[in-house]
């Protein structure tokens, strides 16, 4: 069977994004059509696959896939695409509305441009910091500069969720970082139980901020939007940056807000539409 698409980008974070609403792909056997569509070689290339579904309580459902077929429960690029094709693609006109992604609701903020929506603010709610909960194998209440042996060598964690789990790691300078030799080692240690994702971060100053990311089921990716709401997070609470930051990544740079009054945290970023397609799965 063929089925239409579109190939979207956050910050160079690219998924292959399907109008589940008008498409009819087989629930069943979606891992294997996510990794079969994700290649970069034999099919579309992405760093997975989001399928945009009607919702009993959001306006919108973002059903999330990683690249190795395994769902994922939200993805901060992911849903500022998701909220661009809704609205370019005529299935709202709402420039304010809410997306929900595995029963948690995000709202959203369009800045339309041209009848075409250029970027998007999502407020991804309160952080989780208690460490059962991200989770982690610790019962602290942060886990904050913690200390964990990743391949004979100590790397210090601070830990947090938006959603999904995130590991934020402080290193001195991002170009010299081997990701491929230390990410997987992180991504999937014991101290994680449903693996994790890893933020490798180099502080410019208290207002500016470099990341590359190891994104669980994936690998290195040019953005993640989670990511950079848990580093966020993360800085504030080792004392490090601002509750306001601005972080690069591979791909760009995304606008992120730990609101002090109402602890939810807010992320302002592109999103692109790369090219419309038909492929047969």
């Amino acid at each position: 069977m063929k089925i239409k698409f579109t190939k979207m980008q956050g910050c160079g974070n690219d998924y292959v994004y399907i109008n589940g609403i008008s498409e009819e792909v087989p629930v069943n056997g979606r891992d294997e059509i996510v990794r079969k569509l994700s290649d970069r070689h034999f099919g579309i290339g992405s760093d997975g696959v989001i399928f945009i579904n009607a919702s009993d309580i959001a306006d919108f459902e973002m059903e999330m896939w990683n690249a190795d077929g395994t769902r994922s429960e939200m993805c901060g690029n992911g849903i500022r695409c998701v909220a661009k094709y809704v609205y370019d693609y005529g299935l709202t006109d709402k420039e304010e509305l809410d997306i929900c992604s595995m029963g948690a609701v995000k709202h959203i903020l369009l800045n339309v441009k041209d009848d075409k929506v250029d970027t998007v603010q999502v407020d991804m709610g309160e952080p989780i910091i208690k460490g059962e909960l991200i989770p982690t194998a610790s019962t602290l209440d942060k886990v904050v500069d913690y200390p964990i042996d990743v391949l004979g060598e100590e790397y210090r964690i601070t830990c947090v969720s938006m959603g999904n789990p995130h590991a934020i790691i402080y290193i001195s300078d991002t170009e010299k970082l081997d990701i491929d030799r230390i990410g997987p080692g992180i991504e999937n240690h014991s101290f994680f139980p449903n693996r994790t994702n890893t933020e490798f971060v180099q502080n410019i100053d208290r207002k500016h901020i470099r990341m590359r990311v190891w994104e669980r089921g994936t690998g290195e990716t040019l953005a993640c939007g989670t990511g950079c709401c848990a580093l966020t997070v993360a800085g504030v609470l080792n004392g490090l940056t601002e509750r306001e930051v601005d972080i690069d990544v591979l791909g760009g740079r995304i606008h992120v807000k730990w609101d002090e009054t109402d602890n939810h945290v807010y992320m302002t970023g592109p999103a692109v539409t790369v090219f419309d397609g038909e492929i047969e799965i």
